[in-house]
């Protein structure tokens, strides 16, 4: 559940999977909920569900990557007390070499899309009062602990999250000082139709509600970064560490993903 005095929140790619189970975990009375998402009809039953929970609702069909259409969502807020930058892609493709289009994509939305509604909350935030807590706003963006190990095969999917984590931890520090807190969300495997696809096992497994929950209490904390579960993120970190000719050797055995919305 998000904290009583967060009143305003966004959330992109809030029609299923993570985004989804968040806009719920956020919907209750006297909460604006502004949601984004490319897939109309999904979009609109994700909002017809917070209603539900009570939450007031704005949707809005949009493509993160459309800079112009990102700000303008965001401006069109009276106030935001917290964006959750959530809508990425996937894609892998085992032990060969990635294609172009889908390096350009992956990067597109992971990294672009997550600057282009990222930053124009923050410029939205710094103008507003803070709450009872001092914080004047919050930003949480979408990471992954694929954010850890660079994995052959995977390799614009690994660099677009590490390029979000490594840049949310690190202008956190510099925007405090303006009242903001940056969040680096680093999940690992979450049942979601981005990894319904994968067929490689995917230990720790978690609902998108139980992520959720972990993402909104780690936000409340105010940790920097919110990794888990705790298995994954050491796994991850140890991969990381391993040579690069091991990783490429087990790359090679592992098969291709096609790009998936998250």
């Amino acid at each position: 559940m998000a904290r009583r005095d967060w009143t305003t929140i966004a959330i992109t790619g809030a029609s299923s999977g993570l985004g989804l189970a968040l806009a719920l975990g956020c919907a209750r009375p006297g909460v604006m909920l502004h949601l984004t998402g490319r897939d109309e009809a999904r979009l609109a039953g994700a909002a017809n569900r917070c209603r539900a929970a009570g939450a007031q609702v704005r949707e809005t069909t949009l493509d993160v990557r459309d800079a112009g259409s990102a700000a303008r969502w965001v401006e069109g807020m009276d106030r935001l007390d917290l964006l959750v930058a959530n809508a990425g892609v996937s894609g892998g493709t085992g032990g060969v070499a990635e294609p172009s289009g889908q390096t350009r994509a992956i990067f597109a939305t992971n990294v672009t899309g997550v600057l282009n509604t990222a930053l124009p909350a923050l410029d939205r935030m710094a103008a507003q009062p803070p709450g009872a807590d001092g914080i004047r706003g919050r930003v949480a963006v979408i990471a992954s602990v694929a954010a850890f190990v660079a994995t052959p095969g995977a390799a614009a999917y690994c660099a677009s999250k590490a390029a979000v984590q490594r840049w949310a931890e690190a202008h956190d520090a510099t925007e405090r000082h303006r009242g903001l807190r940056i969040h680096a969300v680093c999940p690992g495997y979450i049942r979601t139709p981005m990894t319904a696809v994968n067929d490689f096992p995917m230990p720790f497994l978690l609902t998108p509600e139980a992520a959720a929950r972990r993402v909104l209490r780690g936000i409340e904390a105010g940790r920097a970064r919110i990794a888990f579960p705790w298995p994954t993120y050491a796994m991850a970190r140890l991969a990381g560490a391993l040579p690069m000719v091991l990783r490429a050797a087990i790359a090679a055995r592992l098969p291709a993903k096609p790009v998936g919305r998250g």
